[in-house]
């Protein structure tokens, strides 16, 4: 009696590869830990082979891994070329995108639209937090892609744009002109050290008006007039703008959004809305 292979073993041990253990490709894969070594177990099993050498620490393939890996990528991309081709194309499921709060605008609500036009049954699950916290997340698998500011572009990412900082504050806001200067910066804000670093070379007092984890605090705290912030220019809030200062605060340095996709899904609708994401930011 013939056996069969479960496509289901297969993804799982393509994913583990690609993604360099158990844990990361648990979260590409939406299963835990414990399923997703189920699967690789049953795969060895009928095969009758071992496909990893578990006597290193490191995670590395057989040679009969080696070989299974090649079969099991072809099997797997006939799998998805059928479906794609003999279903319709009306796609379902959810993406997960995870953008910081400072750029959230003005970008990201026009390419949300723009996907739910063109997949109308797909769902983007927007997360927002610092960039920090996105990259952490990222390299766990649980987010498939993500945009990050950052002075430099780590390995596997694209810059999407780079811009320098700029200080905003209150719609014609003069709270700018007081000394020492008073600030609304997230505790974790990427943007927190190269401001305050600004400042104290230019010889600038300065204070903290709020500590904040949220984004919501510094938008208010500087809508009122009662602090500056620093931000990414052309990413201003609809209650802040721009401080025309004549140099009476220090420029601050250049910063990249840089986006990190998973190269575990490969599917149109991601694709899509990493192109959306590009021409958005691109755009400005």
């Amino acid at each position: 009696m013939p056996r069969n292979l479960d496509l289901t073993s297969l993804r799982a041990f393509v994913a583990v590869v690609d993604a360099g253990g158990v844990t990361k490709a648990s979260g590409f894969l939406n299963l835990t830990q414990s399923a997703v070594s189920m699967q690789l177990k049953r795969l060895e099993e009928a095969l009758d082979v071992a496909l990893f050498n578990r006597a290193e620490r490191k995670l590395n393939l057989t040679g009969a891994g080696e070989q299974m890996l090649s079969y099991a990528r072809r099997m797997l991309e006939l799998n998805d070329e059928v479906l794609g081709r003999l279903t319709a194309k009306e796609y379902e499921g959810e993406i997960s995108l995870g953008v910081p709060h400072d750029v959230v605008y003005p970008a990201i609500p026009e390419v949300l639209q723009r996907f739910n036009k063109a997949f109308p049954r797909m769902k983007v699950q927007l997360l927002s937090m610092g960039t920090i916290n996105l990259k952490a997340a990222f390299a766990r698998g649980e987010i498939d892609v993500i945009l990050t500011t950052e002075e430099d572009l780590d390995r596997g990412g694209e810059t999407l744009l780079e811009r320098p900082m700029v200080w905003v504050g209150a719609q014609n806001g003069q709270m700018w002109r007081q000394r020492p200067l008073r600030l609304a910066l997230e505790d974790a804000c990427i943007f927190r050290g190269p401001a305050l670093s600004a400042l104290d070379a230019a010889g600038i007092s300065w204070e903290m008006a709020v500590e904040a984890d949220s984004i919501r605090t510094v938008e208010a705290t500087v809508s009122a007039d009662l602090a500056v912030h620093a931000i990414i220019e052309g990413t201003e809030s609809p209650y802040a703008e721009k401080i025309e200062h004549n140099g009476a605060l220090p420029a601050l340095p250049r910063i990249q959004i840089n986006m990190y996709r998973s190269e575990l899904k490969r599917t149109e609708p991601l694709d899509s809305l990493v192109d959306f994401l590009r021409q958005s930011y691109r755009a400005m």
